[in-house]
């Protein structure tokens, strides 16, 4: 892990949300893989179940952070290569979402009936949004996830006031919205130096994104399944290959962050 001592000037803090903050939809890696590797099955030239289910699992979790269309799109390119007719992505997402939503109707429902929200939240992520606020650190939180999920979500989280402003993808297709593109503008619109702002992710594509403009990457490696203070290996080994500075297993231990962070108290 790597401290740099410019973290104390950070104005913004750039937060992911599913599986960072959110852990509503807990699950959905399964889910995808499933479903994708169905898919591939079909196709009259595919690999063997166990071949399939790996490069399904590879070019899945390379692509998190981006929108979901583009893991569909790269689910046409496989089913081409292996002598399938691709469908349209559109279709690939929707079906993905179906099933997803099914997954955690039941979660959704709780939340909407009034139900505490601590269970579908990483541990620790209030009392980290409270203190960064209480410092000046003014909060964003991005999203591959269709933004009026994203908007629909935090609000029933409870966490949706303490950010100046929430994104995720805005149409359909979804491509027009990514990370990158809201990095860059909010990067631009802020005037900030490099080194001056922070992120919070779990996904290889926010944190190499945050080091290639000059941020200080943390990775949240958390066990979505487990929910406890472990952390997830697999998400350890991809995170510190896009380039994290700092893996932790979850915001539980807010106050040590804090000074790990910013070398103080």
């Amino acid at each position: 892990m790597v401290h740099y001592p410019g973290n104390e000037r950070a104005a913004l803090a750039i937060f992911d949300f599913d599986g960072t903050v959110s852990l509503l939809r807990e699950g959905w890696q399964k889910i995808m893989y499933g479903y994708f590797t169905e898919e591939i099955l079909k196709c009259p030239h595919a690999p063997e179940r166990a071949e399939t289910e790996h490069l399904v699992k590879n070019f899945v979790d390379r692509l998190t952070g981006k929108q979901t269309v583009f893991q569909c799109i790269e689910l046409c390119g496989e089913i081409k290569k292996y002598g399938g007719i691709p469908g349209d992505p559109l279709a690939y997402k929707k079906e993905y979402l179906r099933r997803l939503m099914n997954h955690i109707h039941h979660r959704l429902e709780a939340l909407r009936a009034g139900g505490d929200p601590t269970p579908y939240l990483v541990p620790g992520t209030g009392e980290l949004l409270k203190a960064l606020q209480a410092k000046g650190v003014k909060c964003y939180l991005t999203s591959g996830t269709d933004e009026k999920d994203v908007l629909d979500e935090a609000k029933l989280l409870g966490i949706s006031d303490f950010f100046e402003s929430i994104h995720g993808a805005t149409d359909e297709n979804s491509q027009a919205c990514s990370k990158e593109q809201v990095l860059k503008e909010l990067l631009k619109s802020k005037a900030l130096r490099d080194g001056r702002f922070l992120s919070f992710g779990d996904g290889y594509v926010e944190i190499e994104l945050t080091k290639q403009a000059g941020g200080y990457a943390v990775a949240v490696a958390t066990n979505e399944a487990a929910r406890d203070t472990t952390v997830s290996r697999w998400k350890r080994e991809r995170l510190l290959k896009a380039g994290a500075d700092c893996i932790i297993p979850d915001f539980s231990n807010t106050k040590r962050l804090m000074k790990f962070i910013f070398g103080k108290e």
